[in-house]
């Protein structure tokens, strides 16, 4: 039997830093007992899995770690985000269940069944989603009390091509969106952010994607808490849908790494 796979790590950064690099979407790995309730299989479930995964962002991040002055710290999801999706509400505020893409998905990006709903949805939640709120929170505290703030950096990919999923898939597709929060993304970060990725043809705000990830405890009531969502376009790094990167996966680590660097006097 093959041991079970990591849900989620925490790589230390240095003590100094108060950037987290959150990386949720970038692993295909689903557990045994978690795929025998998708309904997909063979090459049905891989094809869904290229259109759904953020591949090489881990690499991205870590590549970009790897090059700062001061590492950051980096929160990395072990599991595909069709076993939990761990930057989605697990509630009814979460407009992405209105195509069965809540918390635990129910449809694929093309809207086809993945599972049933039911009670399994909690177990789920029980076992993955809430164990990785809470370590994601802890390692939030824990640099809001190394060095008096916190700054999480989403590091996601999207396609250049709208999946029939996207609910907000109508409007531009710059090669990199940053995704913003009105109470937690100050200026001097959104224009850190503009002016570090700057070189490959624009940034753009809000679209396709919006929003940031803010743990729930700090969440529209913590100024100490700042964040910003990259999401790189993927014909930027890599052949699509899931297929190798190319150079452009370093290009776009250095600039991660220069908006890092960046961060140390914000």
């Amino acid at each position: 039997m093959s041991p079970a796979p990591t849900p989620f790590q925490l790589l230390p950064g240095a003590a100094g830093s108060p950037v987290v690099l959150h990386v949720p979407h970038s692993s295909r790995t689903i557990p045994d007992h978690v795929l025998h309730g998708i309904v997909l299989d063979g090459e049905a479930l891989e094809a869904e899995l290229d259109h759904i995964t953020d591949s090489h962002t881990a690499e991205l991040a870590a590549g970009a770690s790897a090059v700062c002055a001061v590492t950051p710290w980096r929160f990395v999801n072990g599991l595909s985000r069709l076993v939990v999706d761990p930057e989605r509400f697990p509630d009814d505020r979460e407009e992405m269940r209105a195509v069965g893409m809540g918390a635990v998905y129910t449809r694929t990006t093309h809207g086809a069944p993945l599972r049933p709903s039911g009670d399994a949805q909690e177990s789920l939640l029980d076992r993955y989603f809430h164990p990785y709120a809470g370590a994601l929170t802890a390692a939030v505290d824990e640099r809001l009390a190394a060095t008096g703030r916190a700054v999480v950096i989403d590091v996601h990919s999207y396609p250049s091509t709208a999946l029939p999923y996207e609910l907000h898939g109508a409007g531009p597709r710059p090669p990199v969106c940053l995704g913003t929060d009105g109470f937690h993304t100050p200026p001097g970060l959104l224009a850190r952010a503009e002016a570090a990725f700057a070189g490959f043809g624009g940034t753009g705000l809000d679209s396709p994607f919006a929003g940031t990830y803010v743990p729930l405890k700090h969440y529209g009531t913590d100024r100490r808490v700042s964040a910003l969502m990259i999401e790189v376009r993927r014909d930027l790094y890599m052949t699509e849908p899931g297929g190798p990167a190319g150079p452009g996966l370093g290009a776009l680590a250095s600039a991660l790494a220069r908006l890092v660097d960046s961060l140390a006097d914000l």
